[in-house]
């Protein structure tokens, strides 16, 4: 497994996780094909050294919830457990903010509930609800982390300045924004992450667009490495800074060994660059 980083409030877990988004049905909506299918990917993952799972509320919605408990409860001591909240969903690829406090701590309850724990390890506002003020939002959770809800709390796909903001009611463990090799338009938010020790979870990780076409940058890295494109953008990541925290997700388990061997993936100096270079 990678190295690994100790996050604030919630202690130390390899850079490398798991996002159970895909375990679910498609368009992260409803039953998966096989539900015993994704209890063995979720299995697979702890066999295989994970110790950070990353979820949501609304992935299903509930179900992902569901099936990691159904996997893995009792948990391992090492394995911590991470969830959101924030999202309505009204159909397959519809995501509706919602953080009215009152909704927030209903699903904070529920989360708890669905994962059987008495304390969620970690508890992300999925995204801030632009009809609520951010700061009803911040202190509903920084209430439920007081009371022993919440061990270590975070957000995503947000700005620098929300992240300063949010730090005026909680420590901030956690940002989740989407980072990959061809976007990096959260570039400020990792490089202020990383002053701050905040552990920056990217996601769309393994998105390469046209880098990974035959013949292009990652392409070519992959078949030098002997690695697959996906384990390239996975091992770019992982030198990109040491606050980063990949979390590729999948519904199969032949395609979860095949990301977790990208920590055995040794890219060069030469290799980041020209990567660096593309991308941008």
């Amino acid at each position: 497994m990678t190295d690994t980083i100790d996050l604030k409030d919630l202690g130390t877990v390899h850079r490398l996780g798991f996002g159970a988004m895909r375990i679910v049905g498609d368009g992260v909506w409803g039953e998966p094909a096989d539900r015993e299918t994704a209890r063995s990917v979720v299995r697979r993952a702890v066999e295989l050294g994970v110790d950070f799972i990353d979820t949501a509320d609304s992935y299903g919605p509930n179900i992902s919830e569901e099936i990691i408990a159904e996997a893995i409860h009792p948990y391992p001591a090492a394995v911590k457990v991470a969830t959101k909240a924030g999202f309505v969903r009204t159909g397959p690829n519809v995501w509706v903010e919602v953080g009215r406090p009152e909704y927030l701590r209903q699903q904070v309850e529920m989360s708890l509930r669905k994962l059987r724990v008495d304390k969620l390890d970690l508890l992300q506002l999925h995204r801030i609800d632009p009809k609520v003020e951010p700061e009803e939002q911040f202190r509903v959770l920084a209430d439920l982390q007081q009371e022993g809800k919440i061990g270590a709390l975070g957000l995503s796909q947000v700005g620098v300045d929300e992240l300063k903001a949010a730090g005026k009611f909680f420590t901030v463990s956690t940002v989740q924004n989407r980072y990959n090799l061809t976007d990096r338009s959260s570039e400020d938010v990792l490089e202020y992450a990383q002053e701050q020790g905040i552990g920056f979870i990217p996601w769309a990780p393994v998105s390469a667009g046209d880098l990974a076409k035959p013949g292009g940058p990652v392409d070519e890295a992959a078949k030098r490495l002997d690695a697959t494109p996906s384990q390239v953008a996975l091992a770019w990541l992982l030198r990109r800074s040491p606050v980063m925290m990949p979390i590729p997700g999948t519904g199969s388990v032949e395609h979860l060994e095949e990301n977790m061997r990208a920590a055995d993936v040794e890219l060069d100096d030469a290799t980041v660059a020209e990567l660096d270079r593309a991308g941008k």
